[in-house]
């Protein structure tokens, strides 16, 4: 073998040490890189592939009434979560969890061989019962996880349900109050991260990490849960007395805008969205439906001309035959024979169609249509929840002398019951038209501080203190000695209106078939609460408003009226009293008297006695309460001082 020479050894141990030195560099580069460079990167990546996180659901901000009271709340309904890497019996694991959860074994199967980090069992596995998660946990099942969940609690069961809403099974909001506050009530997740290998194999050298999950802000609503009750006891008795298509109610503080109570039927229970008919649940009928209003659209018409000095309710006199001629038409008043000679508080007090009429022609159809637009009619009001319509009325160009008359009493023009009641609290409250809302503030639950106030929103003056007295005392004459009498109250002022109208259907007006309604507030003098009621086709009854919704609209303002605090009036006008209402007694104080004297006062009324002692010492009902003859009266005996 031929020996190279030196020179080329040389030359070649030359390269190879340069090439060691090159390699040797980018190794030294590269560990570099590795240990400086990109370590955080790398790290990160690697953190990532081991890392696994085990959601924590945030709890939901409740909601509450104007006091405090719990109208929605959270309770825990923890999830079931999965790292299937960990599951050591596949075929074990998918059939206890399909006999626990109630799902198809094909479908724990599924859930179970996924090549996937974390699985969650949806939508099966989420909110489960106390039974569920005792038996999970009772079959300690490898790479199987429960984890902190929450579901809707609502006390009150269906009442407020359509403003309320609902939420779905990943605690989203779907409808109502739920879906337009979505981002504050829902907070901020946390997890649980913890590492494992490639085989699943926890790491425990690693540690775990928790980010906690932040709660949702808590709602405060204007709703007083004591005035929605009485709202939702008296639809639910009108439902088994008329058995009607629809109902709606909305009780208002006049002088705010705000919403003490909103309820209507159908309703539906938020936690049983599903077993309930979308068109149900999606419209809040009290601010999504339209209809004619009928007679009570006629008090915007009195208030327009009180305003403009078109009438002299006391001192002017009109003659009602009983129908009038209008541009060729004939119009009727509701009594067929008329009401004769009247004067213009009558009638007001006998909603009169064509004294009404009278009022329209005299104000013309500029003048009326623009107090009808003040008035907030042909457009939203602005309250904070969803699917708010805006009615419909005549274009001014399209208004002649018909439509001019019938818009006068309620006929023709179609609105909202919440436009109807926000503009009928404008016109008595002094002339302030509000934006009805039913939010009031939030509330951080960590600290309990208001993060948010809603105050109330004045949007225009549209008539004045002086005319909107005017209006206060005759609506408060129409209660007592008109068609309103029915919602009449002892010791209250009581003011409203009653409305009938007929339904419509296809472009054309339905045989008896009306929607009936009364919109009445009190006291008349200082109103702190109003109240609109419609009923649908109420069947098995005369389908007028001043029989069917004013007695029950008087019972919703009586009871409100004491649960508010609000005094009794010494004086009010005298209830006119017809042929065909009851016999009533006022009853006095009792305490004191004796047996004896008992009987010689309440021969009209019947007594129950108890107690042992010879004289009263208590009795119900109290003092000055107006009863119908035959009522019984309770009274205490004892010997008290």
């Amino acid at each position: 073998m031929k020996k190279l020479p030196a020179r080329i050894i040389r030359k070649r141990l030359m390269i190879a040490f340069f090439l060691f030195l090159l390699g040797l560099t980018i190794m030294i580069t590269r560990l570099f890189i590795v240990q400086f460079v990109s370590h955080d990167t790398l790290l990160t990546k690697a953190l990532n592939s081991w890392s696994r996180e085990l959601p924590l659901e945030s709890e939901r901000g409740s909601i509450y009434d104007r006091n405090g009271e719990a109208i929605v709340l959270n309770k825990l309904a923890p999830s079931v979560y999965l790292i299937p890497r960990q599951i050591e019996d596949r075929e074990k694991t998918a059939k206890q969890l399909s006999d626990i959860l109630q799902l198809p074994y094909e479908k724990a199967i599924q859930h179970v061989e996924k090549n996937v980090s974390i699985e969650k069992i949806h939508p099966e596995g989420r909110k489960l019962s106390f039974d569920q998660v005792r038996k999970i946990e009772d079959a300690a099942l490898a790479g199987v996880y429960i984890a902190d969940d929450f579901e809707r609690q609502y006390p009150n069961g269906r009442a407020l349900s359509h403003v309320l809403g609902f939420i779905g099974v990943d605690n989203q909001g779907l409808s109502g109050l739920e879906l337009m506050h979505d981002e504050k009530l829902k907070g901020e997740n946390g997890a649980i991260e913890f590492f494992t290998d490639a085989k699943g194999k926890d790491m425990e050298q690693m540690g775990s990490q928790y980010n906690l999950p932040l709660p949702g802000e808590d709602l405060y609503l204007t709703i007083d849960e004591r005035i929605q009750s009485i709202l939702e006891r008296e639809l639910t008795n009108a439902q088994i007395t008329y058995n009607p298509d629809q109902m709606l109610a909305i009780a208002m503080n006049p002088k705010s805008g705000e919403i003490l109570g909103m309820a209507s039927r159908p309703d539906f229970h938020p936690s049983a969205f599903q077993e309930t008919n979308p068109d149900i649940y999606n419209r809040i009928l009290p601010i999504w439906s339209t209809y004619e209003p009928g007679s009570t659209f006629k008090i915007i018409t009195l208030a327009a001309a009180l305003e403009e000095k078109k009438v002299d309710l006391e001192n002017e006199h009109f003659f009602d035959s009983g129908h009038v001629e209008v541009g060729g038409s004939t119009l009727h008043c509701w009594k067929r024979e008329g009401h004769g000679d009247q004067t213009f508080l009558e009638v007001v007090e006998n909603s009169c169609n064509p004294g009404f009429i009278e009022m329209g022609q005299r104000l013309g159809k500029e003048t009326l249509f623009s107090y009808i637009d003040k008035f907030g009619f042909g457009e939203k009001t602005g309250i904070d929840l969803q699917g708010e319509a805006s009615g419909i009325l005549f274009s001014l160009d399209r208004v002649g002398p018909v439509e001019l008359a019938t818009t006068s009493f309620g006929q023709g023009v179609s609105v909202t019951p919440l436009q109807q009641i926000t503009a009928v609290s404008a016109a008595i409250n002094g002339g302030y038209l509000y934006t009805p809302h039913i939010a009031k503030k939030w509330v951080n639950p960590l600290d309990g501080e208001v993060t948010e106030e809603i105050k109330p929103e004045m949007k225009r003056r549209v008539i004045s203190e002086e005319t909107s007295k005017k209006v206060r005392e005759a609506l408060e004459s129409v209660v007592a000695q008109g068609t309103g009498r029915n919602a009449f109250v002892e010791s209250y002022r009581v003011g409203g209106k009653t409305g009938t109208a007929q339904k419509v259907k296809d472009g054309r007006y339905m045989d008896d078939s009306y929607i009936v309604s009364f919109i009445g507030f009190a006291p008349s003098d200082d109103p702190e609460i109003i109240v609109y009621l419609a009923i649908d086709h109420p069947k098995n009854t005369v389908q007028f408003g001043g029989v069917v919704t004013a007695p029950i609209v008087g019972k919703v303002i009586e009871d409100s009226l004491s649960i508010l605090g609000v005094k009794p009036r010494t004086s009010q006008i005298d209830k006119e009293v017809q042929w065909l209402d009851p016999v009533t007694y006022k009853i006095p104080d009792l305490t004191g008297f004796t047996i004896m004297e008992l009987k010689e006062v309440l021969l009209p009324l019947k007594l129950d006695i108890q107690g042992t002692g010879e004289k009263v010492i208590s009795q119900s009902p109290n003092p000055n309460v107006t009863v119908n003859e035959g009522s019984t009266i309770r009274v205490m005996m004892g010997n008290g001082d």
